[in-house]
């Protein structure tokens, strides 16, 4: 009895890692600095299909390196099955290497001398694996190598045996049949018979054939597009899915008729073009979000169109593809923007739903304290640069508790965290640094007297969250308000920009009376200024009806938000304890970070010499557990 697919969709062939340059309208020649992605043609459409909701695939071969790890790691983050990723133990990752010079011209190098990808042979594709799949995506570049042709040549074979889709996206790039050098890989088109009969071989099995006029005049061997499309009917009867840029797509199902404009269409959404390059990846996935679904054709066009869209008028590949909520609001909602890029909204919903996994609650230990410790130092009479080291003590006694489960955190800053942040990167922990100034108020920043806010973000991993803690009292005098929220508004474009999750930190009661409306107030303002942290950091309310308070505001507000953790305070541990119970009604409340609580008398003790290494450790250790299992038994 045949077995029902597992999986919607398998794509073979490229895959890389890109290297974009970012400084835009300049030289490849003369860029500074580049941002990291996937790439390659199969491997971007398995990420844009995952992003869309369907459960896909990729088989391709990536190096036993950091940027083979890097485009696996990146597959399983965004959903793609991995089983049919081989790494090869002596070929690197492909490399390409992209640049914007202006709404035409985007240049590119592709380092492909015998890379990983490249070597993909026959004996590694697995029947089982093919016939899990309803349909299978096969790229054109792919046909140019005589062993990666026969690996999709027999994935073909395997398909039709049982009964799968075959999608052959015709991915046509000159210089990597050998038609051009080096220097000319952003080359869309050059005509070439070798070409034309080594992909009118494939046309017959295909279900489904995707590619711009270009790419079909390289298919059907005409620079006439609709004698071009002709000829690929004379060899298939695949639904033939043309590509037009910015006048979106046109579809034949069937007979091809006496105008391209004949065809079926859907939607088209002019946008400013920022790079091109991704844009029919992205589109391929959308058109097969409807495909694979069942939808109209017209509707698979509105999908593709917008995906399309989204991807020309940003800068990546792979990470601008759209997410299925995000797509969904666009085509609800439309844009005032033609650069889709700069829709707060739309980015916000993209960000959102593509930022890297982190845990659905956290307990954390929080040891950024900078000024506090600083006190216990001089205090005990001893050099700050001690601090240091009592930081990494914390860490340890964090680990002790966590012994490698999930759901641990802790928030170290890198004036006198910085060892300590390494060691905390050791055990996978999520990790919280603060960019406030201490005890600033209004709000400063410490970047204000040691530099770039936005260099420094992109100093850190990107897993590092980004806190910031803001004295803000909702009956705080106007010009005080203002002055804080404008550096509020300044470090959520800055972690946006640079792709760093946000944690708000919001103290009312120390400069006012905390009502039940009292941080509703304060969250419901920022939300209206367009803060939209990731996570909340707030201190314990004085009822449950001010946290049904918080969750409204934030559902109303930020569905996507991550949640609120609690402070402590330097409060006793039952008073914590007690806070934790206050909360447990809450939605959003998911967690804890609490500090002084946890490490006050233990750096203190160690800070005079009181206590060694391991005292100090077990006493945080010994509290921070307690804390644990009180907000696990709340």
């Amino acid at each position: 009895m045949p077995v029902a697919p597992q999986l919607d969709v398998i794509t073979i062939g490229r895959s890389s890692v890109d290297l974009y340059g970012q400084q835009i309208g300049g030289r490849l020649e003369d860029m500074g600095s580049f941002l990291k992605a996937v790439g390659g043609c199969p491997t971007n459409i398995a990420i844009g299909t995952a992003r869309l909701g369907l459960k896909s695939a990729v088989i391709t071969r990536v190096g036993d390196e950091q940027m083979g790890r890097f485009i696996r790691e990146q597959l399983e983050r965004e959903g793609v099955e991995t089983s049919g990723v081989i790494t090869d133990p002596k070929r690197l990752t492909a490399l390409v290497i992209l640049g914007v010079r202006d709404e035409k011209t985007f240049p590119l190098i592709f380092y492909r001398t015998d890379c990983a990808d490249a070597a993909l042979q026959e004996s590694e594709i697995d029947e089982a694996f093919i016939a899990s799949a309803r349909a299978i995506v096969v790229t054109g570049t792919h046909f140019a190598i005589p062993n990666a042709a026969a690996a999709q040549k027999k994935a073909i074979a395997l398909a039709r045996k049982h009964g799968r889709k075959v999608v052959f996206d015709v991915d046509y790039r000159p210089n990597l049949w050998g038609l051009a050098g080096h220097q000319a890989g952003e080359e869309r088109y050059i005509r070439s018979e070798t070409v034309t009969e080594h992909l009118q071989a494939i046309l017959p099995d295909c279900d489904l054939i995707v590619g711009t006029e270009e790419e079909l005049h390289a298919a059907g061997g005409s620079e006439d597009t609709l004698q071009a499309i002709r000829t690929i009917r004379s060899l298939s009867a695949a639904t033939i899915v043309c590509k037009r840029g910015p006048m979106g797509c046109v579809v034949f199902p069937g007979a091809i008729p006496a105008s391209l404009e004949d065809g079926i269409k859907g939607p088209g959404f002019p946008v400013e073009v920022y790079n091109v390059l991704g844009a029919g990846d992205a589109f391929m996935s959308g058109f097969l979000r409807g495909w694979l679904r069942d939808e109209p054709i017209a509707t698979c066009c509105a999908f593709a169109n917008a995906c399309g869209a989204f991807a020309v008028s940003r800068l990546l590949c792979s990470p601008e593809s759209p997410t299925f909520p995000e797509l969904q609001y666009f085509l609800a909602h439309g844009s005032p923007h033609r650069a889709l890029r700069r829709d707060a909204e739309i980015n916000h919903v993209h960000w959102a739903t593509t930022r890297l996994p982190q845990p659905a609650g956290v307990m954390a230990l929080a040891i950024d304290h900078r000024a506090q410790l600083e006190e216990m130092a001089d205090a005990a009479g001893v050099p700050q640069e001690r601090i240091a080291h009592f930081k990494t003590l914390a860490v340890k006694a964090a680990a002790r508790v966590a012994d490698g489960r999930p759901g641990f955190g802790m928030l170290v800053d890198g004036i006198h965290g910085r060892e300590a942040l390494f060691r905390a990167e050791d055990h996978g922990f999520w990790i919280a640094r603060p960019l406030e100034l201490p005890g600033s108020r209004p709000l400063a920043l410490e970047t204000d007297t040691t530099g770039s806010l936005g260099a420094t973000l992109a100093e850190w991993p990107v897993s590092h969250v980004a806190k910031c803690l803001c004295f803000y009292h909702p009956d705080d005098p106007e010009a005080l308000r203002n002055a804080q929220e404008q550096v509020l508004k300044r470090v959520a474009l800055a972690c946006r920009q640079v792709g760093r999750e946000l944690l708000v930190e919001i103290i009312a009661s120390k400069h006012g009376p905390v009502a039940d409306d009292t941080v509703a107030r304060v969250m419901t303002r920022l939300y209206a200024i367009g803060i939209r942290p990731d996570w909340w950091k707030l201190e314990g309310q004085p009822s449950p009806a001010a946290w049904s308070e918080i969750d409204a505001v934030i559902a109303g507000h930020d569905p996507y938000c991550r949640g609120v953790l609690l402070l402590g305070l330097d409060a006793p541990e039952e008073t914590v304890a007690q806070a934790f119970r206050a909360a447990q009604g809450s939605a959003s409340v998911k967690g804890f970070a609490v500090g002084r609580t946890i490490f006050g008398e233990a750096a203190r003790g160690w800070l005079a010499g009181s206590l060694d290494d391991e005292a100090a450790t077990a006493i945080m250790a010994e509290r921070f557990a307690r804390l644990v299992a009180a907000w696990q038994e709340r």
